[in-house]
């Protein structure tokens, strides 16, 4: 185990963020995107420091990738120091998200799935089954071609963030709280109560991706019964806020944004908060929950970055 420095940590997750080699300069400036203020000259004495130890190894000028050491040491890195991680990439994304509702321009979150070519027929139809019962985030998605991110015999899938819509309210003034990733139960088309709740700002994996992985999900039942658990998540925000937000619901519906499943101080079975406004929304996983169940094999970068959203909004299905 390296140094209990964050720094050093730090450095190893941007790495592994990057399939490219990353020179000093440019670590530097995500090192400072995540509060951490580093020369070049800083940057480069701690990856010395992670050459000496076998985690990273330099790639002539172009700078460093991780070295299979690197990237088991970075999973391992501290629970402790991983609390927090998740729920910290996301707010940068919200941060980076300029989507405008009104004119329909600016840059949205995504998610980028992987699927291989064979496998890509059924994804497709996964996917279309979960835009057609109402449970994704976005009533479309987008096929990426050419780029390096998406292995040779793979076709990468972009499906939207709803961390989307925490940039566009805090744009707009609103404080937002990303609280709980869950499993909603729903009966007949009508969704009744959580399952399960899991907090973003004490986890180190995101929930959803858990529920997924754990089979805790059916998805593909509720897309042909109207009965089923599907994956959502909870947002709070201010009440006082509750005219200038439902605004906003109304010009991201417009849009093809399928939010909110209900919003209120006392939804479901969640606490009542008489001050703050509980927003459920259907969660973009939801797609990939899908696949999962019908053993399509299928490999996700959850908010892998931000797009323009006019290059998801051309339906491409």
């Amino acid at each position: 185990m390296i140094r209990t420095e964050r720094k050093y940590i730090e450095i190893l997750r941007i790495l592994k963020e990057h399939r490219d080699p990353v020179g000093a300069k440019r670590l530097s400036e995500l090192m400072a995107e995540r509060g951490f203020v580093l020369s070049d000259r800083a940057v480069q004495y701690y990856l010395s420091y992670l050459d000496s130890m076998g985690f990273t190894e330099k790639i002539g000028n172009q700078g460093r990738i991780l070295t299979p050491a690197g990237v088991l040491e970075t999973d391992n890195a501290l629970v402790d120091d991983r609390i927090g991680f998740v729920i910290s990439k996301l707010e940068r994304l919200a941060y980076r998200s300029t989507f405008d509702p009104a004119t329909g321009t600016g840059d949205v979150a995504y998610n980028l799935s992987f699927v291989s070519k064979d496998d890509l027929d059924r994804a497709l139809v996964a996917f279309d089954e979960v835009i057609r019962a109402g449970c994704g985030f976005f009533n479309s998605y987008r096929l990426l071609d050419n780029d390096p991110r998406v292995p040779p015999d793979c076709v990468g899938v972009i499906t939207l963030c709803s961390i989307t819509m925490d940039g566009l309210f805090q744009r707009n003034g609103i404080p937002v709280k990303m609280a709980y990733g869950g499993r909603l139960e729903i009966e007949n088309n009508v969704p009744q109560r959580f399952r399960d709740l899991i907090g973003y700002r004490g986890t180190t994996i995101d929930p959803l991706e858990l529920f997924i992985s754990s089979g805790l999900t059916s998805i593909h039942d509720f897309t042909r019964t109207k009965t089923g658990i599907a994956l959502a998540n909870v947002r709070e925000v201010p009440r006082s806020a509750q005219g200038d937000i439902k605004h906003i619901i109304r010009l991201m519906n417009d849009c093809g944004f399928i939010y909110p499943v209900t919003m209120g101080n006392h939804v479901f079975n969640l606490p009542d908060t008489s001050y703050r406004l509980s927003i459920v929304a259907y969660s973009g996983l939801n797609y990939i929950g899908n696949c999962v169940e019908q053993g399509i094999a299928i490999r996700t970068e959850i908010g892998a970055g931000n797009i323009p959203f006019s290059k998801v909004a051309e339906i491409n299905r």
